[in-house]
């Protein structure tokens, strides 16, 4: 079995047609990242967010909850 050489732009060629395929063929992989780092970024400001404002009791939270 012979081995091809790939230069550099071969290669570069390769990688963007495999990630072009993947972004036509598996567009769900792509909704789900966008959609896990958009929770995550909102989740960190809140608690960001959150670390700036009075502090409540326990007690208080889960009677707002009920």
């Amino acid at each position: 079995m012979g081995y091809k050489v790939l230069d550099e732009m071969q290669i570069k060629e390769s990688v963007k047609q495999a990630l072009l395929e993947l972004l036509q063929e598996r567009k769900d992989l792509i909704y789900e990242l966008i959609a896990d780092i958009i929770e995550d970024y909102a989740l960190a400001r809140a608690i960001k967010d959150g670390e700036h404002t009075p502090k409540v009791s326990r007690e208080k939270v889960l009677r707002a909850l009920e």
